[in-house]
């Protein structure tokens, strides 16, 4: 049997309704602009709104590639007091220069001016191709109809219309207990392919009517991004769209929560979990995979070489084609692992897929390979990589490779020029 891994303290968290409109005071809409192809119907736009000022706080890709959205995004957010999110599917806004930049901006100004607010008061998420200039004289005709619809049981719309290869909306939301009063966090998101935030194409926006100071609030974010978007991957590839933001509007009635407040490590716990779980339905729903893999490494020297082997492991082509095709192949685990450039020690390493050894010491453990198969033909299941040389652990949430993916991902950016030559528009 494998060691266990301590588990974080969990909270006492009551799942809900109503993803990023669960909290009081925010409302939310969406509409088709037919923004990737003009003759289709599907939602594509969506509006995020808070009816009282905020602190917001967001986590930006990593890329040094970053799409017209996210530049202007880090400029506005800069502000305080973000009161709107203006989202599209269907097209990134990403290499599209100057007027990438001045349409990220004309949706922005249209929303303010609908809403009665400033500019930089809004922020602008764009997911989908990268590359094709934004159909703008299709989107800013329409922001009056999308304010019109704007409703406090508008999430579900909303998680439809930021959709690109996604099969499902993901949404989340909890309420929770705080000195005898309730406050709550929920939100959306999507993401299927281009997964591999290091804070792909990687959208989530989140809201809560706790009332959070601007300072906390940041700590709070960029750590629970640490420990649920930065720990997936399902290709590898971090996107120029990247987008994680937080918005509070302190309309529950618990105190204002600092960094030393009674309900601090509440709020971080809670504001994590929905992080998380967003995070894993990210995975979940990866492009045509068939596998939902955990890997655990324990053990390490270091935090750092936790962390480098268990992503390691979970990018390797090889070990996610062996998992596709129910292979317990753990000497493709352990060779990914010799290449990690983490300090380890091979004749220490043990692998385990499940609770079943695999590999004691670098050598195999001598299980039966059958007992092994029956883990890694289940859609889910774990591997735990044991490096018996200090207490450092870290995990990562995978998926396998399928062709499917392969097939599917041949033929995107083909298929969106076509649906344009199609009307005219290329």
């Amino acid at each position: 049997m494998s060691k266990p891994v301590a588990s974080p303290t969990e909270f006492d968290f009551k799942e809900i309704p109503g993803g990023v409109t669960a909290a009081k005071g925010f409302r939310a809409s969406a509409i088709s602009c037919g923004i990737k192809n003009p003759t289709a119907t599907r939602l594509d736009l969506a509006l995020i709104v808070s009816d009282r000022a905020t602190a917001t706080e967001g986590c930006f890709t990593t890329n040094r590639v970053k799409a017209a959205p996210v530049r202007l995004c880090q400029q506005h957010i800069k502000e305080g007091d973000i009161r709107a999110i203006i989202a599209n599917s269907g097209n990134a806004n990403a290499c599209t220069g100057l007027q990438g930049i001045s349409d990220a901006k004309a949706m922005t100004k249209a929303v303010a001016q609908k809403l009665g607010v400033r500019m930089k008061q809004v922020l602008v998420s764009s997911t989908g191709i990268i590359g094709m200039n934004m159909p703008i004289e299709r989107v800013t005709p329409r922001i009056g109809e999308l304010v019109e619809a704007l409703d406090a049981k508008g999430s579900d719309a909303a998680s439809q219309a930021i959709m690109t290869s996604d099969t499902k909306p993901k949404s989340y939301a909890i309420e929770v207990e705080c000195e005898g009063k309730p406050f709550r966090i929920g939100g959306i998101a999507k993401g299927a392919g281009m997964i591999c935030p290091n804070m792909a194409t990687m959208l989530c926006f989140i809201t809560t009517d706790a009332a959070v100071d601007p300072a906390e609030l940041k700590r709070a974010t960029q750590s629970a991004v640490e420990q649920s978007f930065n720990r997936i991957t399902i290709d590898g590839d971090t996107s120029t769209n990247d987008t994680v933001i937080v918005m509070s509007n302190g309309a529950s009635e618990i105190p204002l929560i600092k960094s030393r407040s009674p309900c601090t490590e509440l709020f971080r716990a809670a504001l994590r979990k929905v992080m998380l779980e967003l995070a894993k339905m990210c995975v979940r729903d990866g492009e045509r995979v068939t596998k939902f893999v955990e890997v655990r490494v324990q053990g390490a020297r270091t935090y750092m070489d936790a962390k480098v082997v268990a992503q390691t492991v979970a990018k390797s082509l090889l070990v996610k084609c062996s998992w596709h095709g129910g292979d317990p192949n753990w000497g493709r685990i352990i060779h990914a692992v010799g290449y990690s450039g983490a300090r380890i020690r091979e004749e220490l390493v043990d692998i385990y897929f499940g609770g079943l050894i695999a590999a004691k010491n670098g050598l195999t453990a001598g299980t039966p390979v059958k007992e092994l198969e029956k883990v890694v033909k289940k859609p889910t299941f774990t591997v735990t990589i044991d490096l018996n040389l200090g207490a450092a652990n870290y995990n990562v949430f995978t998926t396998d490779l399928s062709e499917e993916y392969v097939d599917f991902n041949a033929a995107e950016y083909s298929a969106a020029v076509h649906a344009k030559r199609q009307t005219g528009l290329a």
